[in-house]
């Protein structure tokens, strides 16, 4: 039997290393570790435009596809000015992932976003965001400090892919976002709830067999089975 393999859309940021300042691709490490628990292979994919015309020169050789987290969608993707909260946009890592998104859902590849990926999963059918939260809950606490997770609770809908992926209706979760989902993309439901506030923490597809996003941070978290449910949907 062969190992599927799981492509990671790598970030582009600016990275100081020893004597180096540089932008750099990257995926931090939990996530293929978690994808490698899972029996998969991963494998990291640099942004490169010429697939917003051939996405498949790239899905054909992956089996699922996982948008991983990072700096925030550039709004002008989904029609809208940005926020003067919103920062470290990468335009081209928008465009590439965005025509990865879009091409794996129309030939029913498995596909798992996380926190920024959720989002860029939304934005990719047509869906837009909530640029900055706190300006509506009164208070930053799904990212009350820059670099350490916030920890919460979710509530799931029972029966939803997210509700068997994680294997309860409740769960607590790991989140460092300060955005979400506004108007849902085509086809897409909200499967997950943040117990405090009722913010959004789960979309997915109904009738596709793995299209699903979350808006917590599945990878930090050895004993979740959310990034194990992608690579068995891909096998």
């Amino acid at each position: 039997m062969s190992v599927p393999v799981v492509g990671i859309p790598a970030a582009v940021e600016q990275v100081r290393w020893r004597a180096w300042d540089q932008v750099v691709n990257l995926a931090p490490r939990t996530y293929p570790a978690a994808i490698q628990r899972a029996g998969a292979l991963a494998t990291i994919l640099p942004p490169d435009d010429r697939a917003v015309d051939d996405p498949a020169s790239w899905l054909d050789r992956i089996d699922a596809l996982l948008l991983a987290g990072g700096a925030d969608v550039d709004p002008r993707a989904y029609g809208a000015e940005p926020d003067p909260s919103v920062s470290g946009t990468w335009p081209e890592r928008d465009r590439f992932e965005l025509a990865l998104a879009r091409g794996a859902v129309d030939r029913g590849q498995p596909v798992l976003g996380v926190c920024r990926g959720m989002q860029l999963l939304n934005v990719a059918l047509d869906g837009t965001l909530e640029q900055n939260l706190p300006d509506r809950l009164g208070s930053d606490r799904h990212r009350h400090t820059p670099g350490a997770f916030a920890d919460h609770e979710v509530r799931l809908e029972p029966g939803s892919l997210a509700e068997r992926s994680i294997g309860a209706e409740r769960t607590a979760v790991k989140s460092h976002h300060h955005q979400g989902v506004a108007e849902l993309g085509e086809g897409l439901l909200a499967s997950g709830w943040s117990v405090e506030d009722d913010v959004i923490e789960a979309i997915e597809r109904p009738g596709e067999e793995f299209v699903l996003g979350v808006l917590w941070h599945p990878e930090e978290d050895e004993r979740s089975r959310v990034i194990g449910a992608l690579v068995e949907a891909a096998g």
